[in-house]
């Protein structure tokens, strides 16, 4: 399998899905549909995310190798600080290494739920940027490293000019591209990718898109990730909020319409946060290629 940063040098833009590891029987076998039907797209790659408080670690380990083993796609093991000694994170990368695991995307990670801050283990790391350094300095270039960016800024960041300086620490640090939090306003991304450029940060930058299924799903990520969500999308969501069809076609036109936006401006990636579903992302993909005479390779 490949790794991530030779995708973006060969190819742009890529197409690449995530999902997070399932608590059950009956979620393991929704994600093995969804995998299923998402499969004829053929994704440039996929990542498979890790549990708050390092939760689901081991899930992650088991779903990203079953990925690229059984379905043959290059697959990204998420690696967050959360819970973890140097050791600990060493023994993890030595494994995925092991396994031909050969992409990992380095996150500081959310605290526990019984904890409103993030803490540090006692040998473990406190920012994402140490995590890539250590990386790079225990294994060199064995991995292709992802790093989380912020078009609207991180929730504990000041301003959008302060995260932007903490970003370029984990590109300094070794960070090979970058994959957005989840965004719905394209003028918020081009300032942000501006300035990028200005800040001297020159690594491929993918737009992370999760399309709204649900009304309720609003007011959740507006308070997880603090994204400006369009009135004129939340109004006509609101309209519509107990009737499941048309809310679908009035995200996925959305979510359609902001896609072609970002690959008629030059985006390196689109990812998909696809919540282990894979209908409003295989539609809305099929649309694009119909669009766009993108080679699926």
């Amino acid at each position: 399998m490949e790794k991530i940063i030779n995708i973006l040098k060969r190819k742009k833009p890529t197409f690449s899905f995530e999902f997070f590891p399932p608590k059950s029987t009956e979620g393991e076998s929704k994600l093995e549909e969804s995998i299923l039907k998402l499969l004829p797209l053929k994704p440039d790659f996929v990542s498979v995310t890790y549990g708050a408080g390092g939760s689901t670690r081991t899930k992650t380990d088991e779903w990203v190798r079953k990925i690229q083993n059984q379905y043959h796609l290059t697959s990204m093991a998420h690696l967050t600080c959360v819970g973890s000694t140097k050791e600990h994170i060493k023994y993890i990368l030595e494994e995925h290494k092991s396994h031909n695991i050969k992409n990992i995307m380095a996150l500081r990670g959310d605290p526990p739920k019984d904890k409103e801050f993030f803490v540090p283990e006692k040998d473990g790391f406190r920012y994402a940027s140490e995590l890539i350094s250590f990386i790079r300095n225990q294994f060199s270039n064995d991995f292709s490293v992802g790093a989380a960016c912020y078009p609207e800024k991180h929730p504990e960041a000041k301003t959008l000019e302060e995260d932007i300086e903490h970003l370029k620490i984990k590109v300094e640090s070794g960070a090979d591209f970058l994959i957005t939090q989840l965004f719905f306003d394209n003028d918020k991304f081009f300032y942000f990718r501006d300035l990028l450029v200005k800040k001297g940060i020159e690594v491929p930058v993918i737009a992370g898109i999760m399309p709204i299924t649900a009304y309720k799903q609003i007011e959740r990520f507006t308070q997880m990730t603090q994204c400006y969500i369009p009135e004129d999308l939340r109004n006509k969501m609101y309209r519509y909020q107990y009737d499941e069809k048309e809310l679908l076609k009035i995200s996925l036109e959305y979510s359609i319409k902001q896609c072609e936006d970002l690959l008629r401006n030059q985006v390196d990636g689109i990812h998909f946060y696809t919540l282990n579903q894979s209908n409003a992302t295989f539609l809305i993909l099929s649309e694009l290629f119909k669009i766009f005479p993108i080679t699926i390779l």
